[in-house]
């Protein structure tokens, strides 16, 4: 007996859970503000393609129609059916429950700009700032992210400290907002030639482009 249910709803756990709610939602400021050639712009696409893979063959025996109808557009061959499960590589553990904590102190987070966002005093995640004490254990964890920690949380500035006990700051953000990006950063106007732009965006657009490695 083929028992579609548990796969089904582990499908849409993982639809709303962990691409809506998170990687997606990371995912925009790279694809929407990078260069359209750069590395980190092409890499998220190759992510994204590699999911859709994988994510259409599960869907296949329940959404037949659904998976063959998008196959035709971006698969290779005339049926998903006349194809086989995408090979994956072995989950990387370590890489897992890295994540996991990245992901719930994110959701802290999102806790603390949820209540100012309640108040009126913020709009977007992006017009807040973040300071947070961590322990040395998370401390190191988000610093292992670089300047990417940001686009993580996606706020347009995140501190943290090291601390016995965890404690989140959240404060509406002093600064101008990009008309580009939509982060509120210091650097906005300072680029005479496009003063609605921070520095990021100007070097995205006219420059040699930022740097991204984590998110």
């Amino acid at each position: 007996m083929y028992e579609f249910h548990p796969v089904v709803s582990k499908l849409q756990i993982f639809c709303s859970e962990d691409l809506g709610a998170f990687y997606l939602d990371v995912l925009k400021d790279r694809l929407y503000t990078t260069q359209a050639g750069s590395h980190a712009r092409r890499s998220a696409q190759t992510a994204l393609w590699h999911i859709t893979q994988a994510m259409l063959r599960w869907m296949a025996p329940f959404l037949s129609f659904t998976a063959e109808e998008a196959w035709s557009v971006i698969g290779d061959g005339k049926s998903i059916f006349a194809d086989t499960y995408l090979p994956l590589p072995a989950p990387d553990v370590g890489l897992l429950a890295k994540w996991a904590r990245i992901r719930e102190l994110r959701e802290a987070v999102n806790k603390e700009i949820e209540v100012l966002r309640s108040q009126g005093q913020v709009g977007s995640s992006l017009q807040a700032q973040v300071q947070l004490t961590l322990s040395s254990t998370d401390h190191a964890l988000l610093q292992s992210l670089g300047e990417d920690v940001r686009f993580v949380f996606i706020t347009s500035a995140v501190q943290f400290a090291a601390g016995e006990a965890m404690s989140v700051h959240v404060s509406p953000s002093p600064h101008s907002k990009c008309e580009r990006c939509w982060h509120y950063r210091a650097d906005v106007g300072q680029v005479a030639a496009h003063p609605q732009l921070c520095q990021r965006c100007d070097s995205n657009l006219h420059g040699v482009g930022e740097s991204r490695s984590f998110a």
